[in-house]
C-alpha cells in the first residue's frame, strides 16, 4: 500500500460518518452559538464541509493562506453538503494517485507572508484528519444543544440511534 492508499483507509471512515450529521444542521439554526466566544454553527459547519480540501492541499503542497482564503459566510445547508462532497471527491482522488514522494517536504499555515507553522506533510495530513474530527465532535455538541438528534457515527450508536 502506498502511504496516500494508508491516509485514504482512515479518512474514508471519517468521511463517511460526517454526511450523515452536516445533513442534520438546520438551516434557521446557522447563526446559533453556544456561547458569545463561540463560532457560529453555520461557521463551524462550512469548517467541517472545507477541511477535506485542505487534507487534498496538504498532499499537493499547497499552503493554507489564511489571508487569502473566502471567509466565513452563512450558507444552506444543500449548499455546504454540495461543497463538502466536492471536497471529500477530491481528497479520494488525491490520496488514491499520491506517490510516496508526494508527502516528502513541508507543508505551511500562513497568513500571506506571515508563516504560523510549518510541519512535514505527512505529520500535517495527520493533524489535519485529527483536527476535523475534533470540529465533528464539536458539531455534535452544538447540535445535541439544539435538540437535534445525533445520527450513529463512526464510533457506535448514539444515544438518539440505536
Amino acid at each position: 500500500m502506498t502511504i496516500g492508499q494508508v491516509f485514504l483507509k482512515e479518512v474514508e471512515a471519517e468521511l463517511n460518518a460526517s454526511r450523515p450529521l452536516l445533513e442534520r444542521v438546520p438551516n434557521d439554526k446557522v447563526r446559533w452559538k453556544p456561547h458569545q466566544k463561540s463560532a457560529a454553527l453555520g461557521h463551524l459547519t462550512q469548517l467541517v464541509c472545507r477541511m477535506p480540501k485542505v487534507m487534498s492541499d496538504i498532499v499537493k503542497g499547497i499552503d493554507l493562506d489564511l489571508a487569502a482564503g473566502p471567509g466565513y459566510s452563512f450558507e444552506t445547508t444543500e449548499v455546504l453538503l454540495r461543497e463538502f462532497d466536492a471536497n471529500v471527491a477530491e481528497v479520494r482522488a488525491t490520496l488514491t494517485t499520491a506517490r510516496d514522494a508526494d508527502f516528502d517536504g513541508t507543508w505551511n499555515v500562513r497568513a500571506g507572508g506571515d508563516i504560523y507553522d510549518t510541519s512535514g506533510r505527512m505529520d500535517a495530513l495527520r493533524n489535519t484528519i485529527n483536527h476535523f474530527v475534533h470540529h465533528r465532535g464539536q458539531l455534535t455538541v452544538y447540535l445535541r444543544l439544539l435538540d437535534v438528534p445525533i445520527p450513529q457515527l463512526l464510533y457506535g450508536p448514539t444515544a438518539d440511534e440505536k
